[in-house]
């Protein structure tokens, strides 16, 4: 199995004690990683199949939240990159 995964440590040197990762943090980031790969490539490999009673079920609210009409999801990169800009702006 080849393990394909952007590693969180490294070379490069951190700029705060925040950024300071654990191999415990990164053994749980890479067992999310690729679980949630595992499971979308299973609910693509079953969407075309008849007996869609096996496999991972995606989870559609029956009876949606109003209050959540207006969400709209956070892209987290995103997020980390204009903070990391940001830092170095004001440096």
């Amino acid at each position: 199995m080849v393990q394909n995964y952007k590693q969180m440590s490294g070379d490069c040197s951190p700029t705060n004690t925040e950024e300071l990762l654990t191999p415990a943090h990164e053994e749980n980031v890479r067992f999310i990683h690729y679980t949630w790969q595992r499971v979308m490539r299973e609910m693509q490999t079953c969407q075309g199949s008849e007996n869609n009673n096996q496999g991972p079920q995606k989870y559609v609210e029956r009876m949606p939240n109003p209050a959540l009409s207006s969400f709209t999801p956070v892209d987290l990169n995103d997020v980390k990159r204009r903070n990391t800009q940001d830092s170095k702006k004001s440096l």
